[in-house]
């Protein structure tokens, strides 16, 4: 019993460990302040259209997405800005879907527990979907409407209608492996895509992939059961 009770606290110091992973699109776009770099393969261990790589978080995007180039009190670049809200270091860039009905975002290895993010649309309603299989099949695990934001209300921003971003968010049970997102192209612009947390753009981590998790949670059963026998055998 002594050893199963020490296997639950190592297993819960694991859990209590794991944190996020954030896309915040900084970098990908070369020629900054140029408009925009089409994504590619900058988060699934590829380049973007500019020849730049990322992190390898194992994360792929429809073909329509894109970085776009954010503005600045000094930047004059696009339509869009985060008006010096979040990151200071994730004001340059944020991700744009260039004429798509429905876009799509995978993650192979899958995510757990809540997926998040900020954005900004001038004037248009759309929606968000995790799924539990890859390109938005398999089980819907949660859903969300994408409403309208506050338009143009950064001072000191004068050109940027798509300002201030908003939070948006979702929790959900299971492993999810893809987002689909609906009636965005060309209306949208995200920032801070946040992983295994229903929380944007918190401390970027180490994270236990979702087999790990499961085969812990696995181990942990058969340790109850054995704990379980013996105590009957007393």
């Amino acid at each position: 019993m002594k050893r199963f009770l020490t296997a639950v606290a190592a297993a819960t110091c694991v859990a209590s460990a794991a944190q996020a992973q954030v896309l915040n699109f900084e970098g990908i776009n070369r020629t900054y302040p140029s408009s925009n770099a089409a994504i590619n393969g900058f988060y699934n261990g590829g380049t973007s259209s500019d020849g730049t790589s990322g992190t390898n978080f194992g994360v792929e995007f429809s073909s329509g997405a894109r970085a776009i180039c954010l503005n600045s009190l000094t930047v004059n670049c696009s339509g869009a800005s985060r008006g010096g809200l979040g990151d200071a270091g994730s004001q340059r860039a944020g991700l744009f879907f260039i004429g798509e009905s429905q876009s799509f975002m995978n993650r192979t290895q899958g995510f757990v527990t809540g997926f998040s993010f900020f954005y900004a649309s001038q004037d248009n309603i759309g929606s968000f979907s995790v799924w539990s299989g890859l390109n938005g099949t398999g089980a819907m695990l949660a859903s969300r409407a994408l409403l309208a934001t506050p338009s143009g209300m950064c001072p000191g921003y004068p050109a940027s209608a798509f300002c201030p971003f908003v939070e948006a968010s979702v929790s959900f049970a299971g492993i999810a492996q893809s987002v689909s997102f609906t009636n965005i192209g060309n209306r949208y612009v995200f920032d801070d895509i946040t992983f295994n947390s229903p929380n944007p753009d918190v401390d970027v981590g180490v994270v236990p992939e979702p087999a790990t998790v499961v085969l812990m949670g696995t181990g942990l059963l058969a340790l109850a059961g054995i704990a379980r026998r013996r105590r009957s055998t007393v």
